[in-house]
């Protein structure tokens, strides 16, 4: 072990030796105000939160190999299927010089312990290796921003392993044969005749004609059953007691993805019984749902929810609220709206809110009072506000004093239960329902960058942004 630890520190002296002293300082940034032509801007924004993330630009399938530079100017790759790339790229992690994942590690009968003919998957290594086990302990997971850099560096390895079988084996997969895709090549479309066409399938979770095929059925669901009743939107809370209980003292959720996330899968899990099988909105026809992180850290749903029974006026603020509670009768309800519920504030009462845009709030809080719901417009409802004089209730949240122009949208119940911000929205008084579907399934995040150098040379560039919690 003293020998290996040697070898890593003189291989990182040759390192620092081999960089010039001159060399210039460069920094990736992250452009939130170029967004390509027909992309939603929910997919480019700038990240709102510190995050270990990885932005693959170019071609995704391309080797990352390591170049090795001895001392006689010698130069060897060492691919990142071989079996020593993992303790090369981390070796404090793997001090040991530990093997990694190998494209010939055979699956083992776990009644037997033979080997099988099979091959162990990129994904099912690392799922393996991420593990937490009973009377284990697994060093992996005790780095912190170092174990994230580590995850979001092996799923660019799973996904870059299944483009580049996806590019190798176009024949077997029939790409040819798409629909509508020989008429978009007679037309001469997509392909201007050099080099390879490279169709991405439908089956590829994530990509354009799998997302296409949800929003599809989407409107399938709508021809059917007209729009949906509820849209709900929820988010990971990481205070929650089952993510604290399993995180070791000197960690923070940031640095378990792993236990956030498992945690946050279990709430959807929840969620949708309580909607399907309890019937908490009344019987259900359907659902449609999409987790999305956009760069904030922490996953968050989007359900989309269609009902037998439709929710009538009169039944509407039994259903959502967009009030402050009474304190004295419901005191949890009323600390959940405080902490979870309550938009910004922003607007004079701060400037500097992440909402804002042209001095506005692209939220369009404040909302203004409203003695009973009614529908706008724009066909977007108008929940009850009531205003101190009507009854309504008063909260400081920040050191400023709020009303109920200041309230998200919500469920009662799902707000107790669920201890998170959960917003609730009617859905069918909505005119433009295709927006909505195409929304919640409009995509993985994006990231339209440029690599500033001191002489500012800009190459902007539109690459696949993966986060921590989105690798786990």
């Amino acid at each position: 072990m003293l020998h290996s630890h040697n070898c890593y520190i003189q291989s990182f002296k040759t390192a620092i030796e081999s960089v010039p002293a001159d060399t210039p300082d460069f920094n990736v940034v992250i452009h939130a105000n170029k967004v390509p032509v027909g992309e939603h801007r929910g997919r480019y924004n700038a990240p709102s939160t510190s995050e270990v993330a990885v932005v693959i630009a170019g071609q995704q399938f391309d080797k990352r190999d390591i170049v090795l530079h001895s001392r006689d100017d010698n130069l060897k790759k060492i691919s990142e299927l071989h079996r020593s790339y993992d303790s090369l790229q981390y070796p404090l992690m793997l001090c040991r010089g530990e093997n990694g994942y190998a494209i010939n590690i055979s699956q083992v009968d776990p009644i037997g312990g033979t080997p099988l003919r099979k091959t162990v998957s990129c994904m099912s290594y690392y799922c393996y290796r991420i593990m937490t086990r009973r009377n284990d302990f697994n060093t992996l997971l005790r780095y912190g921003m170092l174990t994230n850099q580590y995850l979001v560096d092996q799923y660019a390895k799973i996904e870059s392993e299944r483009l580049a079988y996806i590019r190798n084996n176009q024949t077997k997969l029939r790409a040819e044969n798409y629909v509508h895709l020989q008429d978009a090549l007679q037309a001469n479309e997509h392909h201007n005749g050099i080099g390879q066409l490279v169709i991405l399938p439908s089956s590829f979770t994530g990509g354009p004609r799998y997302l296409h095929e949800k929003s599809q059925d989407a409107m399938a669901y709508v021809r059917n059953y007209g729009k949906p009743d509820l849209f709900i939107t929820a988010t990971c809370n990481p205070n929650w007691a089952e993510i604290k209980e399993n995180i070791n003292t000197n960690l923070n959720p940031q640095d378990r993805y792993d236990i956030v996330n498992r945690v946050f899968h279990l709430k959807v899990h929840k969620l949708l019984h309580l909607i399907n099988k309890s019937h908490i909105f009344g019987p259900p026809r359907c659902h449609m749902y999409t987790i999305e992180w956009q760069k904030r850290g922490l996953p968050h749903v989007h359900l989309l929810v269609w009902l037998v029974n439709k929710i009538r006026p009169n039944q509407i603020d039994r259903v959502i609220s967009a009030e402050l509670p009474d304190k004295d009768e419901d005191p949890i309800l009323y600390e959940n709206v405080k902490k979870h519920m309550v938009h910004g504030p922003c607007g004079t009462l701060n400037p500097n809110s992440p909402c804002m845009r042209d001095s506005k709030c692209s939220k369009k809080f404040p909302k203004s009072f409203q003695t009973q719901t009614s529908t706008s417009d724009d066909g977007y409802p108008k929940y009850r506000r009531r205003s101190p004089e009507q009854g309504g209730q008063i909260a400081t949240v920040k050191n400023n004093d709020i009303d109920n122009r200041w309230i998200v949208p919500y469920n009662p119940l799902l707000l107790k239960i669920f201890d998170a911000h959960i917003n609730v929205e009617l859905c069918n008084s909505i005119k433009s329902i295709q927006y909505v579907t195409k929304y919640i399934n409009k995509g993985s995040d994006q990231a339209t960058f440029s690599i500033q150098s001191p002489n500012e040379v800009e190459i902007y560039q539109s690459g696949r942004y993966i986060c921590s919690s989105e690798a786990v």
